[in-house]
């Protein structure tokens, strides 16, 4: 993404924005409430269309004017909220709008293919190693964990090349984060390219090759992992000197 510009009415929300992804590599995106993370990621997946900027996809200039078009190139975004139906099962999530038929009468009638569905869930839950007591458990008595990892497998399940994943570990017990963080590590390991959105530094240091944080619209920082530390990404996101902040480091 080059030079992203997006205004709402006379609020900049992205102000030149760039930003680069790897195959395989795992982004880390930080920045305040209001640095222009949700905008931009928004940008990424056909929800808002930039004022100026472009994206360039796999070496080509691409235009999407809907999610639908970001998804045909295979990039996903996993909401903080993630959007599944708890009172449907694990499968009824991951298939959700586009389930499996099969021909009862040659042209007259289809009914879901229940069995087919079943088995595809599972193996995808395989591959990115999700252990699930029961694919046919309503999602709403899954545990925060264990729904964050059917968002990712639905995910997967449309060939994600790239998937976006905003704050999937706020609201998760301890024990659940790292669970989380192994799966990005997981779709990294399966070729798939993760942008991270996170307050939670460690998660980030802990999961991320690169980090970028943005701030006023534009980006301040974009560097390795390795070449930085929590301290000066803190910094970076206030603007600042980070003497007495480094607790913030922590998303406490």
């Amino acid at each position: 993404m080059r030079g992203i510009v997006k205004a709402f009415g006379a609020v900049e929300a992205l102000r030149g924005a760039d930003l680069t992804l790897g195959v395989a590599e795992v982004l880390g995106l930080v920045g305040d409430n209001a640095a222009g993370k949700s905008t931009l990621m928004k940008i990424l997946t056909g929800v808002h269309r930039p004022d100026a900027g472009e994206i360039v996809f796999e070496g080509r200039a691409v235009a999407f004017h809907s999610p639908r078009d970001s998804r045909a190139l295979g990039i996903e975004m996993i909401y903080q909220n993630l959007a599944l139906a708890p009172n449907l099962d694990v499968v009824g999530n991951v298939f959700l709008g586009r389930e499996r038929t099969k021909r009862v009468l040659p042209r007259v009638m289809e009914w879901l293919d229940e069995r087919r569905m079943d088995a595809e869930t599972r193996k995808i839950l395989d591959r990115l190693k999700i252990r699930m007591d029961s694919v046919r458990a309503p999602v709403a008595r899954l545990s925060g964990g264990q729904q964050q990892a059917v968002a990712i497998a639905r995910a997967v399940s449309f060939n994600a090349r790239v998937v976006v994943m905003d704050e999937p570990t706020a609201s998760l017990a301890v024990k659940e984060v790292g669970k989380v963080l192994a799966l990005v590590s997981e779709l990294r390991a399966k070729q798939v390219s993760v942008i991270l959105i996170s307050h939670r530094l460690q998660d980030v240091f802990t999961v991320a090759d690169r980090v970028m944080v943005l701030r006023g619209g534009r980006g301040a920082l974009d560097t390795r992992i390795g070449d930085t530390t929590m301290d000066e990404v803190v910094k970076y996101i206030v603007g600042a000197d980070t003497g007495g902040l480094s607790h913030l480091a922590s998303g406490r």
